[in-house]
């Protein structure tokens, strides 16, 4: 069942509802009580948000693709769903699906913690919302090597009480080169303070993308940006002699779509929403009751039955009937109905519209994650990857595995299967 489940979630066929109930964690052996011996070469893990599979093949990614030829490429990897940032980064560092990590979407509300949005920096850093996951760095920490986080979702909050040795609170003003600039100087600190795990986050592509889509000048303006800033990591790394005893992965968090202006549907206009609780809007909008009255849920019922007949440009389900491959509808964050608009579609309000003068984002992503648009970036490159080496599409919870192995660290329980990536790395590496 579990290969069942892989092969289904993999492929861009998949997009009928008839499929196998999503895997339950994978169990972990009894792991290594401490770190091996030999300290382990140092990893970055590098995320360009919203760096669409095929932007490399712009040809306005050199760098990129110098990575790519000397190391690794995936022909895509596909996001979780839903295909929004937040609940990809933390899968990555995890290795859980978003409805096993909690982070179950950019935009949520927690019976107890309330609410929790980007922009909500209080929320942002409180370490309950983040907890039941546990990330990379905090594994490290446990086992006695350090880590820093340029940006990374996730890393601003005390989760169980630590943080990374070292970290930043997220600025989009630290320009693409500055965030470079203090990734190398982690690296020029003494022995004992030297990261051995490090991640790098940058968002200029993701930002052009929502503004003016995918398929545009400022897009391919920040594509050149993005990799002169890989191109300045490495030339740091050359210099300090690191280039080539260093692990390096790329990636991204998702893909983007356009998504065409006139192209909106307006969910004031199907149902009132005085009578529901509105969590989140956009690609994947979520509505709960608006209280645990019998008149509120009875409200909410005929919502729900009119919604979950055929709709245009949209489908919603009930969360016990989100379709299975979607492995998403269990965690007690995850709005009671939910509506996923079909790709180059958003799911709007008329308010939200005349604040935005009609001119909402062009590009956007937090659609089904098997969708082609949807599929994400993964190159590469070091001492432990195979050389030149072209690999099939795979889902990204098996990042995490790959990078605990990389480590030499334990992996906590998770939804990733190291064996599907183990032929990316040299056979004495494996």
């Amino acid at each position: 069942m579990k290969l069942l489940f892989r092969l289904l979630l993999c492929s861009v066929a998949a997009f009928n509802f008839g499929c196998t109930a999503p895997p339950a964690l994978r169990p972990v052996a009894a792991p290594a009580a401490k770190v091996a011996a030999t300290h382990p070469l140092p990893l970055l893990l590098i995320s360009i948000d919203g760096y669409r599979h095929d932007y490399i093949e712009r040809g306005l990614s050199p760098t990129l693709a110098m990575l790519a030829k000397n190391g690794v490429q995936a022909a895509s990897m596909q996001p979780s769903f839903p295909s929004l940032t937040f609940p990809n980064h933390y899968t990555i560092v995890t290795g859980l699906r978003p409805d096993h990590h909690g982070i179950v979407n950019n935009t949520m509300v927690d019976p107890q913690l309330g609410k929790f949005s980007l922009n909500n920096r209080e929320a942002v850093g409180d370490g309950r919302w983040w907890a039941a996951g546990v990330p990379l760095w905090e594994t490290a920490r446990q086992h006695g090597l350090r880590s820093a986080t340029m940006f990374w979702p996730g890393s601003e909050a005390a989760i169980r009480g630590h943080h990374p040795d070292e970290w930043k609170l997220f600025d989009a003003r630290v320009t693409p080169d500055q965030r470079v600039d203090q990734v190398l100087a982690w690296l020029d600190l003494p022995a004992a303070q030297r990261p051995t795990f490090l991640t790098l986050y940058f968002d200029a592509v993701d930002h052009a993308g929502h503004l003016y889509g995918p398929d545009t000048p400022q897009v391919n303006d920040k594509l050149r940006e993005t990799d002169a800033a890989m191109a300045r990591l490495v030339q740091g790394l050359q210099q300090r002699g690191l280039f080539e005893r260093i692990n390096l992965i790329v990636l991204a968090d998702h893909g983007m779509a356009a998504v065409p202006a006139q192209n909106s549907v307006v969910i004031d206009r199907l149902i009132p929403l005085d009578k529901v609780q509105v969590i989140s809007m956009g690609i994947l909008a979520g509505f709960n009751p608006k209280s645990d009255s019998a008149a509120a849920r009875a409200d909410f019922a005929r919502i729900e039955k009119k919604l979950e007949q055929p709709q245009a440009h949209m489908r919603c389900w009930d969360k016990t009937r989100v379709p299975a491959r979607l492995a998403y509808g269990s965690n007690p964050r995850v709005p009671q109905l939910l509506c996923l608009a079909n790709i180059h579609w958003r799911i709007t309000t008329t308010d939200y519209l005349a604040r935005h003068k009609g001119k909402p984002s062009l590009g956007d992503h937090g659609f089904d994650n098997a969708d082609p648009l949807m599929q994400a970036l993964f190159v590469a490159h070091g001492p432990a990857f195979r050389v030149g080496a072209k690999v099939p599409a795979f889902p990204n919870v098996d990042v995490y595995p790959l990078m605990t192995h990389l480590l030499g660290l334990p992996a906590a329980a998770n939804d990733g299967d190291y064996d599907a990536v183990k032929d990316m790395l040299k056979p004495a590496d494996r």
